[in-house]
């Protein structure tokens, strides 16, 4: 399994020191429920590391991310809100 760090209002993965993966958010405030909000708003997986399943290993990073601390997120990044509305395990943090 890839170790998975998290930045400011990021997750990323490393190889070799070099960042080469990374899914950022932005603390959003609140809805009119009161649930707090992230926006995802970009995932990259960078030239040379496509294909190995880094981009939907950071979604779900932040999917239980959003799960631990009770946050709902509204993807606005064309590849986290494909993930994220595919699979019914995802269906509980997004904020709809």
């Amino acid at each position: 399994m890839t170790e998975i760090k998290m930045g400011k209002n990021e997750f990323y993965i490393e190889e070799s020191n070099e960042i080469i993966a990374r899914i950022q958010f932005i603390p959003s405030g609140k809805d009119v429920n009161g649930r707090n909000l992230i926006i995802v708003n970009h995932t990259v997986v960078y030239e040379g590391h496509n294909g190995r399943g880094l981009g939907k290993e950071l979604v779900n990073k932040i999917a239980g991310y959003a799960r631990d601390e009770n946050l709902y997120i509204i993807p606005v990044c064309p590849y986290a809100k494909s993930v994220l509305e595919s699979k019914e395990e995802y269906q509980g943090v997004l904020a709809n």
